[in-house]
């Protein structure tokens, strides 16, 4: 673990935001932090996302403009988005990425112990006082297409979880999780034929899900993979094999409780490299954002870990 008290102090920030956070909420709460932002003695600018993937390219355009900290103000998918674009960066030039969560899940805030009162997080991000480097995801699918992810990537049934969830404008936070839970477990109850290799193993089944776990939480509550740690150099994976929509509505609650490694049908690793292939078309979140949908012909995905690759500010 590389931890690093007092020699890193930000100079020029950019602080990316996502205005339609928290349902819309983003613009308000930004607004109340300006009195923090202004306090801070260095260079500072924001920028606000205008639609998907904006956010990757804000995050390229501020170490091109010479930031040595870029902050994501949203929620998973605004974290999600401003780590690919560092990540575009050589690792000598990548600036040190901060967290302000005011989204729904805030998972990967939760996985570094950033608070979710966000003017304590931005003040705290502003000092910096605590960096260390933690491990980050990295997807590539059939076609050569590669997506990094910092929490978790889920395959399957999470992954149509949140398709679901996104299509549920009342609700929010763990409830919009929930609520799409009980609808996929009615609706999309498809398991599919998996072929996987991981760098100490291979078998076959039949699975209705698989998820890899960087950090210990998503959905805003459902702890799959309660000992992962971000900064171990490994990942874990949790799968659940095929079973009846009764046992899936019965392995709910034991998610939330992280207890579900007690069942016979959860399957639970760890791993460096990853390879799944599929009789069945793949649909894939990382970290709550859509990699494919319904409609995608995807089949087979390989995954590794990049150790240490992202140093951010940790709570």
């Amino acid at each position: 673990m590389i931890s690093t008290r007092s020699p890193f102090q930000p100079r020029k920030v950019k602080l990316i935001l996502n205005p339609m956070a928290d349902m819309g909420r983003g613009w308000k709460v930004a607004n109340d932090l300006r009195p923090i932002a202004r306090e801070f003695q260095g260079e500072l600018t924001w920028s606000g996302t205008v639609y998907p993937t904006h956010a990757v390219e804000l995050a390229k355009q501020a170490a091109a403009e010479g930031c040595d900290l870029v902050i994501a103000m949203g929620g998973d998918g605004t974290a999600h988005e401003v780590m690919n674009g560092l990540m575009q960066i050589p690792a000598e030039r990548r600036p040190v990425m901060g967290v302000v969560p005011i989204g729904s899940g805030n998972d990967f805030a939760y996985s570094i112990g950033i608070t979710k009162k966000s003017a304590h997080a931005l003040a705290h991000m502003l000092k910096a006082e605590q960096v260390e480097a933690v491990d980050i995801g990295l997807m590539t699918d059939q076609h050569g297409n590669r997506e990094h992810f910092d929490n978790t990537l889920g395959i399957g049934f999470d992954a149509v979880v949140t398709i679901r969830s996104h299509k549920l404008p009342i609700v929010k936070g763990f409830l919009m999780y929930l609520t799409a839970v009980i609808q996929t477990i009615l609706l999309n109850h498809n398991p599919a034929k998996v072929k996987i290799e991981t760098d100490s193993e291979a078998w076959e089944g039949n699975t209705l899900m698989v998820t890899l776990c960087n950090g210990p939480r998503e959905g805003g509550g459902f702890m799959l993979s309660p000992d992962s740690k971000n900064n171990d150099g490994k990942m874990e994976y949790v799968i659940v094999n095929k079973v009846s929509r009764a046992m899936m509505f019965r392995l709910v609650p034991e998610f939330m409780k992280g207890t579900h490694m007690r069942f016979r049908q959860v399957r639970m690793g760890e791993f460096k490299k990853f390879t799944l292939t599929s009789d069945l078309p793949l649909y894939i979140h990382a970290d709550g954002e859509i990699f494919t949908s319904f409609g995608s012909n995807l089949k087979k995905v390989s995954f590794e870990i990049l150790p240490q690759a992202l140093r951010v500010v940790r709570g």
